[in-house]
């Protein structure tokens, strides 16, 4: 897969690009990421890729002739990062997965001329509600969360059981060693069980679902498992109180 990222701060990508699972990808030519300095085509003196915007207002916009430049001979889908954009989750990221090239423009100040989104912005996609420097970060989110699910980069099942890939979020997880400062890790994950393993990390699921994250639960569509062992969480939490 191919990922081109048009950024007025290039360096800002360099040990996103080099690091861990993003720089393995790359390396093993899983991932092909290019980034692309809009001030390349900024064809004035000064490389000005900024003006004020027209009708007066607080910070500058980012020019759309550099842009218009840029994007002339892109292929694929061109994605655009702001805060009004779609917010971005994991369907979206494996609807994306599935492209072999897209292209993300970093926006940066009050943001890009309309003008681009209107003729050249396929997707608009927003990472949260609340508002950060520029477009950079958010570029990188959406990239790293896209490039675990291509085939190689990791393995299947550790994506399988990320939160929100199968709309719950993840159970806990424990490693050596097996007792810390008198906290013990729970017997079943010791037991060798495969099935009770299984079903008690459904059930832990299930539990951070429903307390931390209910809505998650509105739009699945549970099994007869899953239903039953919500009943159980349900009655203990009862229990509980």
């Amino acid at each position: 897969m191919k990922v081109n990222i048009f950024t007025l701060f290039p360096e800002m990508f360099t040990g996103f690009i080099t690091e861990s699972i993003i720089g393995k990808a790359v390396e093993n030519k899983l991932l092909e990421i290019n980034i692309i300095n809009i001030r390349d085509f900024c064809y004035d003196k000064h490389k000005q890729a900024d003006d004020t915007p027209f009708g007066g207002g607080a910070g500058m916009v980012m020019k759309p002739e550099p842009l218009f430049r840029a994007l002339e001979n892109c292929v694929g889908k061109i994605i655009y990062t702001t805060p009004q954009g779609e917010t971005f989750n994991q369907k979206l990221a494996l609807d994306l997965a599935s492209e072999e090239e897209i292209n993300i423009i970093a926006g940066h100040y009050e943001g890009i001329d309309e003008r681009v989104v209107e003729t050249k912005v396929d997707l608009e996609i927003s990472v949260g509600d609340f508002v950060l420097t520029g477009g950079e970060l958010p570029a990188m989110i959406i990239t790293d969360c896209i490039a675990r699910l291509i085939p190689g980069v990791i393995k299947k099942e550790s994506y399988e059981n990320d939160s929100f890939f199968n709309g719950l979020l993840d159970y806990p997880q424990y490693t050596r060693p097996q007792e810390y400062k008198g906290l013990c890790v729970p017997e079943v994950l010791l037991s060798g069980h495969h099935k009770n393993i299984e079903i008690w990390r459904l059930k832990q699921s299930l539990k951070r679902t429903l307390l931390r994250r209910p809505d998650l639960l509105k739009n699945r569509e549970l099994t007869k498992q899953e239903k039953k062992l919500l009943t159980e969480i349900k009655k203990e939490l009862e229990q509980d109180r």
